[in-house]
C-alpha cells in the first residue's frame, strides 16, 4: 500500500529523497506544489523523470473527499462533512472574519471525552485521524474557497477545536502542525495555530518540548469540581488543579497567553459567584477568557443564558483585570458552532 504524501513533514520527505538518491531539490518542489499551490495532481515540473516515477509508485496523493457542504444563511460560515477512505466521516468548519477565515479542524472521528455540553461526545470515539486526514481538511477547504468564493481563499488561523480531543491524538496533530508551520509548507505563523484541550494531562506534559510556540486553549467551563465533573468527565481522572499546575509549567513567549474557554449554561455555571471563583482561579496568570454562550444541539438539556446574565458574568470578570471576550456564535443555523459538530447527524437543523 502506498504511503500518503500528506503524512510526511518536510524532514521525513527529505530523508526519503536522500535515501533513494533523488535530486535534493525534489522535497522543496513537492512541498511547494502541494502545500503552497494546493495542487492535487502529481507534480511533474522541475523534477527528473526518475523522481516522478518514484513518487508515483511510492506516494498516495489523494485527500479526504468532501461529502456535503452546508453554508450558513446568517454569517457565511461553511461546514464540511468529509468522507474518509474507511467510510467514517468528520466535520470541519470555515469561520469568516473580515474577509478572511479561521478553520476549525477535527482530530478524531468522534471523541472519547464524552463532555456533556458537546454533540461530538455523543458519538463516542471511533478512531484517531492520520496526519494526512488532518492536513487534508485544510487543503480541501482552501480549494473549495478558491472554486466557490474566488479571491477569498485566505485561511489565516487554524484552531484544533473540531471533533475530538487533539492531545489524545498528539503525534498526528504535532506532525500536522509541523507541516502547517513549515516555510516549505503552508507557512502558517506559529501564533496563528491554537490547540484546544479538555485537560488531557499526558498531552500537556509533552507540550513544552514538542509543540513550542503554538497557542493553547483549555476547556475550563467551571471552577467548581462537581460542576466540571458533570461537564467534562475526564476531570475525575485529571482534576482541574493538576491541569492548571501542568499548564503553569509551559513556557510562554513575551506576548503569549493561555486561552481559557468557558461555556455559559443557564442556571448551571452562569452566576456571579461562578464568575468570582473563575476570576480568583485565573488572577495573575497570562490568561485570556473566551465566554461561549451554550449552543444547543438535538437532545441537549442545557440552555443558553439571556444576554443580561452573560454581560453580568463578564462584568464580574472585568474586576479581575483578565481580558475577556464574549464569543458570538457563528454557523449555529447549520450546527457548525462550538459544541455542535457530530458527523452522525445527517440533517443540519436549527435547535
Amino acid at each position: 500500500m502506498k504511503q500518503s504524501f500528506y503524512d510526511l513533514n518536510y524532514s521525513d520527505l527529505e530523508k526519503i529523497v536522500t535515501q533513494n538518491n533523488l535530486n535534493d531539490s525534489a522535497a522543496s518542489v513537492l512541498f511547494n506544489w502541494h502545500y503552497k499551490k494546493k495542487e492535487t495532481a502529481q507534480c511533474v515540473d522541475k523534477i527528473a523523470k526518475c523522481s516522478v516515477a518514484f513518487f508515483e509508485n511510492t506516494f498516495d496523493f489523494s485527500l479526504p473527499e468532501i461529502d456535503t457542504v452546508h453554508e450558513s444563511n446568517n454569517d457565511r460560515t461553511v461546514k464540511f462533512l468529509f468522507k474518509l477512505k474507511d467510510h467514517h466521516k468528520i466535520e470541519t468548519v470555515l469561520i469568516p472574519f473580515h474577509n478572511k477565515y479561521s478553520i476549525c479542524l477535527s482530530s478524531q472521528v468522534g471523541c472519547a471525552m464524552n463532555c456533556s455540553f458537546c454533540f461530538t461526545g455523543k458519538q463516542g470515539l471511533k478512531r484517531n485521524l492520520t496526519t494526512s486526514e488532518i492536513v487534508g481538511q485544510f487543503i480541501q477547504a482552501w480549494r473549495w474557497l478558491a472554486a466557490n468564493r474566488p479571491r477569498e481563499e485566505r485561511i489565516l488561523n487554524i484552531v484544533f477545536m473540531g471533533q475530538g480531543e487533539p492531545l489524545h491524538n498528539f503525534d498526528a496533530v504535532k506532525k500536522a502542525c509541523e507541516i502547517f508551520l513549515s516555510k516549505h509548507g503552508t507557512s502558517i505563523g506559529v501564533q496563528k495555530i491554537t490547540i484546544s484541550t479538555a485537560g488531557y494531562i499526558p498531552g500537556l506534559k509533552r507540550w513544552s518540548q514538542e509543540i513550542p510556540g503554538v497557542n493553547l486553549a483549555l476547556s475550563l467551563h467551571s471552577p467548581v469540581e462537581k460542576k466540571r465533573n458533570e461537564l467534562i468527565p475526564i476531570n475525575k481522572k485529571y482534576p482541574l488543579d493538576e491541569v492548571l499546575a501542568t499548564i503553569d509549567q509551559i513556557p510562554l513567549s513575551k506576548k503569549q497567553f493561555i486561552t481559557y474557554e468557558y461555556i455559559l449554561i443557564k442556571d448551571f455555571n452562569d452566576t456571579p459567584d461562578d464568575a468570582k471563583k473563575l476570576g480568583t482561579m485565573l488572577a495573575g496568570k497570562s490568561a485570556y477568557i473566551n465566554l461561549i454562550p451554550f449552543n444547543a444541539f438535538p437532545g441537549s438539556h442545557y440552555q443558553r443564558p439571556d444576554l443580561d446574565k452573560i454581560e453580568q458574568f463578564k462584568q464580574v470578570l472585568d474586576t479581575f483585570k483578565i481580558p475577556t471576550l464574549i464569543r458570538t456564535a457563528k454557523g449555529d443555523d447549520v450546527l457548525a458552532a462550538c459544541g455542535q459538530l457530530n458527523s452522525k447527524n445527517k440533517i443540519a437543523i436549527r435547535c
